[in-house]
């Protein structure tokens, strides 16, 4: 075997040894939850077995379903934007070619998502994270859509961090048949019992592959190629012994994305609410089984039977008729025992563990938040009613957005870049980082908790205002707007900058200046005008006034 094949098969057998700890936690979490998800043995892939049948109550399940499309429609909604590219110095946000760039970049990037398979995938890896705590997919490159993710399913792959705790190894094991491989590295690529499979014909047989992708420490910086790219992608058959590689190659940056819902210490995977759920979930079988036990005993209960009826035709269901001898001392056909099974207490203690798995899944927050998607609650609103489960999303959404929302877009935008398929920036651009801000309702209800305790603030400096109007001179309402804007996410040219504000109040004084000043001088004409008009001749009041004035002098 290649010294390169041999290296990555030993590095792919202790990930699996690392990764061996949690196999046993993810299929009782598979087998209770979500039956068709895992592949913890090669032959899983493609199998219709009837993995729902040992699922007596889908409350568990159901709760992770609303849990996915409330991740799905709060945090990447494809029907509102749901981020928006910016930059950290606020006086070039306010300059109009950068607003236009901005937009404009952000709107492409946006219809490459939508054009790809990626709200797709997100659906399937926001499940996977509510399920497993860990969920992983690559981002492929398209010549037709820029981007195609192919998700991987929990036990497929294995993953491990750098010193930082990022995600930079994937390493994935899957069948695929003969004839796709041919089709994908060519034959000539392939090792020598795939060929002959494809000389017979068989081109549906399967073979085990494993692809690695890790960083690249043997490689030359001043070259460009894809053997010398930062990371290295290598696909090789796990069972060929005569052949090196199917294909090697290589990414700038780290192609995949390895979200995790909630990282313990230095773990590498992640927790999940169907873990913290699991042992009620567990509990609720064993109680919906045990309820459906009672409901059978009540309407199907064991019968005594006479000793003299065995061997003879009984017709037990409603209107049968049975005969027997009557002998001394028998009492006919009876049931084996009397007993009232009252299921009330049962019932009741399956309605509180409901109420616990549901409130696991945040399945409260999520429905509110998905009964309300048409726009008749704002942020503002989510937040005050669930302040708290917001503050418990908070790590979660700000994870999401480090692992999972942030390399998509990044990766989205460098593509575009290097296709040559993005506007010319502005000159004044050069040098600042681009930023990303999310603007989905997630995000927002995330910024709104704390305007809770503005609103409170405002509402009563406005009560104390009608006792002591002079309080409001404590009041900054410039500032307040910034920073309420700020934390709803409103769109920054709604609101106008400093510079423009004071025009616009210097304006307006002079305006309202001129106003008076115009005000006075129509005053004075009209008592010039009224003056002019007055009565001078002896026996008026303003006539006599004047004679007296006259000769006093």
């Amino acid at each position: 075997m290649d010294d390169q094949v041999k290296l990555l098969s030993q590095r792919w057998g202790a990930l699996k040894k690392e990764r061996s700890s949690w196999m046993g936690q993810w299929m009782e979490v598979s087998a209770n939850l979500l039956p068709v998800n895992g592949r913890y043995f090669i032959s899983d892939r493609n199998r219709g077995f009837k993995r729902f049948n040992s699922i007596y109550d889908s409350t568990g399940t159901r709760a992770l379903r609303v849990l996915s499309a409330g991740m799905m429609s709060g945090m990447t909604s494809p029907s509102r934007p749901w981020f928006r590219l910016s930059v950290s110095d606020s006086d070039l946000m306010q300059y109009q070619p950068v607003k236009v760039w901005l937009n404009a970049v952000t709107d492409q990037v946006g219809d490459v998502m939508a054009k790809s398979n990626l709200y797709r995938v997100l659906h399937t890896m926001y499940e996977e994270l509510g399920a497993f705590g860990t969920s992983a997919a690559l981002i492929a490159e398209d010549y037709k859509n820029v981007i195609h993710l192919h998700p991987f399913t929990i036990g497929e792959y294995a993953i491990t961090t750098n010193w930082k705790g990022d995600v930079t190894t994937l390493y994935r094991e899957f069948d695929n048949t003969v004839g796709a491989i041919v089709a994908e590295f060519g034959l000539e690529n392939c090792s020598s019992a795939v060929k002959s499979a494809y000389q017979r014909g068989t081109l549906d047989q399967w073979i085990t592959i494993v692809h690695a992708i890790e960083p690249r420490t043997d490689r030359d910086p001043n070259k460009k190629d894809s053997i010398n790219m930062p990371w290295r992608s290598v696909y090789f058959e796990r069972s060929s012994t005569n052949k090196s590689v199917l294909r090697e190659s290589g990414y700038k940056s780290f192609p995949c994305v390895c979200p995790r819902w909630q990282t313990v210490g230095g773990d590498i995977y992640g927790v999940s609410p169907g873990m913290e759920a699991l042992g009620d979930i567990k509990g609720l079988q064993s109680q919906e089984f045990r309820k459906l036990l009672a409901i059978d005993y009540q309407s199907n209960p064991p019968i005594q039977v006479p000793s003299s009826m065995k061997n003879r035709e009984t017709e037990l269901f409603p209107g049968g008729v049975s005969y027997y001898d009557a002998q001394s001392g028998s009492q006919g056909i009876k049931t084996a025992y009397e007993v009232n099974l009252d299921i009330r207490n049962l019932l009741a203690s399956q309605q509180d563990t409901r109420q616990r798995v549901n409130a696991a899944f945040f399945s409260d927050l999520f429905m509110m938040i998905s009964s309300q998607d048409t726009g008749r609650m704002t942020a503002t609103e989510v937040a005050a009613r669930n302040e708290e489960k917001m503050l418990m999303l908070g790590p979660v959404v700000e994870r999401l957005n480090n692992e999972l929302l942030d390399p998509l877009v990044e990766t989205v935008f460098e593509r575009l870049l290097s296709a040559g398929m993005l506007p010319p920036p502005p000159e004044e651009l050069q040098g600042h980082d681009l930023n990303i801000e999310y603007v989905s309702m997630l995000s927002q209800a995330q910024k709104a908790v704390s305007t809770n305790s503005i609103d409170r603030f405002v509402g009563n400096l406005g009560q104390i205002a009608q006792l002591r109007p002079d309080v409001l001179d404590k009041f900054d309402p410039d500032h307040w707007a910034d920073l309420y804007s700020d934390k709803l996410g409103i769109d920054p040219e709604l609101i106008l900058p400093g510079e423009q504000v004071a025009l616009v109040r210097q304006q307006r004084a002079q305006a309202q200046q001129q106003a008076q000043q115009q005000e006075a001088m129509m005053n004075a004409s009209q008592t010039a005008k009224n003056l002019g008009q007055t009565s001078t001749q002896s026996g008026t009041m303003s006539g006599d006034l004047l004679n007296k004035m006259q000769g006093q002098q």
